[in-house]
C-alpha cells in the first residue's frame, strides 16, 4: 500500500466519541497538523498505528471496551516511538496516578480549546524529539548523501534538521524567513530521496542511516 507524503506532523486521534473526535480534529487540519485516522476504540487505534504512519497520538482515557487509553499509552511505550498525550473528562488522583506511570508528553482535561490543544501538541513534539536526540547520532549532510541515489540540497537538510529537532512547519518557516509553502516543498523532496512518507519515518531513516 502507497502512503501520501505528509509534510505536515501526522496525528492520530483515539476518541470513541464521534463528535468530539471530530471536534478534535476540525483544530489539528492545518500548516502544523493532519489528522492522519480517527480510531473509535483501540482495536482500530492498533491497526492505525500500524497503517498510518501517525508521528503523535491524543489519547482519551475512558474508551469503548474492556481497555482503556493509558493501557494503550502502554502499548505505544512498548511497541513505538511515539509521542502521546491525554485529552479526557478524567482528573481524579486515582486516574492521575495511573497516568504518570505510562509517561504521557501532555495532559489536557476536557473541555479544551484550539490553542491549548495545538500548543501542548507542539511542546510535546519538540521534547519527545529532544530527549529521542540525545540517545542517536546527529545527521551530517555528506555521510548521508553517501547512501542516497538522489542526494539532499543544503536546504532540504537544514529543513531536516529542524524536523529532526521537533519542530513543525510554521517554526521552520519562521526559522527560516521562508514561506511555508516553501518549507512543505523541500520537506517533500526529501521524504522522497528518503523514501519517507512522514516525519516519523523519516527521523527513523536519518538515524538508520547515520549508523551506517
Amino acid at each position: 500500500m502507497t502512503h501520501a507524503l505528509s509534510s505536515e506532523c501526522k496525528i492520530l486521534i483515539v476518541e470513541d466519541e464521534p463528535l468530539i473526535a471530530e471536534h478534535i480534529a476540525t483544530y489539528l487540519n492545518n500548516a502544523d497538523f493532519m489528522v492522519s485516522g480517527i480510531a473509535y476504540d483501540v482495536d482500530e487505534a492498533r491497526q492505525l498505528l500500524r497503517t498510518s504512519s501517525p508521528d503523535a497520538v491524543i489519547l482519551d482515557i475512558n474508551l469503548d471496551g474492556e481497555t482503556d487509553g493509558i493501557q494503550l499509552a502502554e502499548f505505544i511505550n512498548k511497541n513505538y516511538q511515539l509521542p502521546f498525550l491525554f485529552l479526557t473528562s478524567y482528573a481524579d488522583r486515582d486516574t492521575l496516578e495511573r497516568a504518570k506511570k505510562v509517561e504521557p508528553w501532555g495532559y489536557i482535561v476536557k473541555p479544551f480549546n484550539e490553542k491549548t490543544l495545538q500548543a501542548t501538541l507542539e511542546i510535546a513534539i519538540s521534547n519527545f524529539a529532544q530527549r529521542a536526540n540525545q540517545l542517536a547520532p546527529g545527521i551530517q549532510l555528506e555521510k548521508l548523501n553517501r547512501h542516497l541515489s538522489t542526494p539532499i540540497t543544503p536546504r532540504e537538510f537544514e529543513v531536516l534538521q529542524l524536523i529532526y529537532e521537533g519542530q513543525t512547519n510554521r517554526q521552520i518557516a519562521g526559522t527560516l524567513f521562508v514561506s511555508t509553502n516553501t518549507v512543505k516543498r523541500h520537506i517533500n523532496n526529501a521524504y522522497l530521496a528518503l523514501e519517507a512518507t512522514s516525519r516519523s519515518t523519516a527521523i527513523a531513516r536519518l538515524r538508520e542511516l547515520m549508523l551506517k
